[in-house]
């Protein structure tokens, strides 16, 4: 079938728009519970990450989540100026590194149950069979886009 057979606006019901209106309301979801936490959007992922790999880095945090450096920065410090996190020393002046505060640590904790439940209520009805197979079949479309964001993009 061409372009010129297929129907026009198509994207309105196709897997693109399907997965982008369950991330909104993933959002709408959680963003009254990151505020509860005193936090912005964004944030509680960063606390997570430094809460699972200890004192982080802007640019490891960045690199993690494939974001700009900038917007990490932007976050880390709110965060700090919050009281969440606070800068260690680090050999080189121009790099800074955060750990968790005890209110750091605490907002992590709740955020992971916040997130819990968000995936109860998100997979309910859902088998563990279907849950692990809509697991992968994420993981799987995003190493495909990834890749083809790599340069191995398909024609």
């Amino acid at each position: 079938m061409s372009s010129e057979e297929r129907p026009r606006g198509r994207s309105l019901a196709d897997f693109h728009m399907r997965l982008y209106r369950a991330f909104h309301a993933q959002r709408a979801y959680l963003r009254p519970r990151i505020a509860r936490l005193g936090m912005g959007p964004g944030q509680p992922k960063l606390l997570t990450y430094i809460a699972v790999y200890g004192p982080s880095t802007q640019r490891e945090i960045a690199d993690f989540f494939e974001t700009d450096p900038a917007t990490v920065s932007r976050m880390l410090d709110s965060l700090e100026r919050a009281g969440f996190a606070q800068s260690v020393p680090t050999s080189d002046r121009r790099t800074k590194c955060l750990r968790l505060t005890d209110k750091g640590l605490a907002a992590a904790a709740a955020w992971d149950l916040c997130c819990d439940e968000e995936q109860d209520v998100m997979l309910e009805g859902f088998s563990p069979d279907e849950r692990g197979h809509f697991a992968r079949y994420l993981e799987r479309a995003y190493a495909n886009l990834r890749r083809a964001t790599r340069g191995g993009e398909r024609s």
